[in-house]
């Protein structure tokens, strides 16, 4: 499985999906019900092995001297990371890895 329920024992959070992020290193976090936190909603084509999200996913973390920024495209369980990320994994296209369902 490479996506998975974010909260899987907190129902309130039932329509929080993530997946697991190999160029920051932790997972990312998605919403693809009415009840998101974000104003953007994505969807999800249901297919926990080869999954597919869309809009892009864009995570920023400021720090003290720096920005860093993820974004990328989730298609059939691969990480399309776009040009405009901060990461050595900028430009590439890698497999999804497996995930923890807890």
């Amino acid at each position: 499985m490479k996506i998975t329920k974010a909260f899987p024992d907190r129902p309130e959070y039932s329509d929080m999906l993530k997946f697991f992020c190999p160029a920051c290193g932790k997972e990312h976090i998605v919403s693809i019900g009415p009840r998101s936190f974000w104003q953007q909603m994505w969807t999800f084509n249901g297919n926990f092995d080869k999954p597919t999200i869309r809009a892009s996913v864009l995570v920023t973390t400021k720090l003290p001297d720096r920005e860093l920024r993820c974004h990328s495209f989730v298609t059939d369980g691969k990480i399309e990371y776009l040009a405009d990320c901060t990461h050595e994994l900028a430009g590439k296209t890698v497999e999804l890895p497996e995930i923890n369902e807890q």
